[in-house]
């Protein structure tokens, strides 16, 4: 499960955050989670309280933000947003796409304990 070694590479970010921040702790960490990026949010959540606990972030919720998938068609030059794992442009039924956001996790927000 790779999700736990994806916790703590974000436990990691966090307490240097925190330190860097001169804060006592966190209280809240938000993500934005690709759909095409290959965590599970599930198992994530699981793996964040499993490992939270022993850190600065001991008391922190997790928001994580679902990131649809966003395609560019090459065939019809239209943008779209889909929330299922496909690469089939929506608009047209051409594979020509090219996956523009939703490949990714990102650290987007920490809220800090000061």
């Amino acid at each position: 499960m790779h999700e736990y070694s994806i916790v703590m590479s974000l436990m990691e970010q966090c307490e240097a955050l925190a330190l860097q921040n001169n804060a006592k702790g966190i209280e809240q960490v938000e993500l934005k989670i690709g759909i095409l990026s290959g965590v599970e949010p599930a198992l994530l959540a699981q793996a964040f309280d499993t490992f939270k606990l022993e850190t600065v972030c001991h008391n922190a919720k997790l928001i994580m933000n679902i990131q649809p998938l966003v395609l560019q068609c090459r065939d019809c030059d239209k943008q779209s947003q889909v929330d299922e794992r496909t690469i089939i442009c929506p608009i047209c039924g051409g594979n020509n796409t090219l996956v523009t956001d939703g490949e990714d996790m990102m650290l987007m927000q920490l809220i800090l304990e000061t």
